[in-house]
């Protein structure tokens, strides 16, 4: 695991999408980690490039409520600017999470950050022997507050389980 140094900020990011695209994202959770805490927080619902709705049953968020929403590219100077002096990007499930800012950064026209991701889906399975590792389940074991797909919810418990898990890759035995 990436163990962030003192000085490294880390923003941990969840997508809310649309449809099976992609680029559909219809909501973005941004949470910033830095000295050891949960210190900034960004929310937007997006406007996606089309009108088709899958995932509502999951996450409640339907054409109507995203259509005067900013679109991605509207509102990536407010990403970018979130996302200044970040060290490393991270989200449960990143491979997911990754695709879809990637899709929806080539898109708008937009050059994807490159930074390292942190997967805490990939490391809570190799830290915690549990019989889940999805989010709401890491939530319970941890305490930590959660309204399930809401992106901002998402962003910041991954953010707070991002925390925990440093602690205890940092108190794992070394190999």
């Amino acid at each position: 695991m990436h163990t962030l140094s003192s000085n490294a900020a880390c923003v941990v990011m969840d997508f809310e999408t649309a449809d099976y695209q992609r680029d559909s994202a219809c909501a973005i959770g941004l949470a910033k980690v830095q000295d050891g805490a949960v210190t900034e927080h960004f929310y937007s619902l997006i406007r996606p490039p089309r009108k088709r709705f899958y995932f509502t049953h999951i996450h409640g968020i339907t054409w109507a409520q995203v259509a005067t929403s900013p679109t991605f590219a509207e509102i990536w100077p407010e990403i970018f600017c979130f996302l200044a002096g970040a060290t490393h990007l991270a989200a449960h499930n990143a491979p997911f999470d990754r695709g879809v800012l990637e899709a929806c950064c080539t898109g708008a026209g937009i050059a994807p950050p490159h930074l390292p991701y942190i997967c805490t889906l990939k490391e809570s399975r190799r830290l915690l022997r549990l019989p889940s590792h999805s989010l709401d389940s890491l939530c319970r074991h941890f305490h930590i507050t959660l309204s399930h797909h809401h992106a901002g919810s998402d962003a910041q418990a991954a953010a707070e389980l991002l925390l925990h898990l440093q602690s205890l890759a940092s108190h794992a035995p070394r190999p």
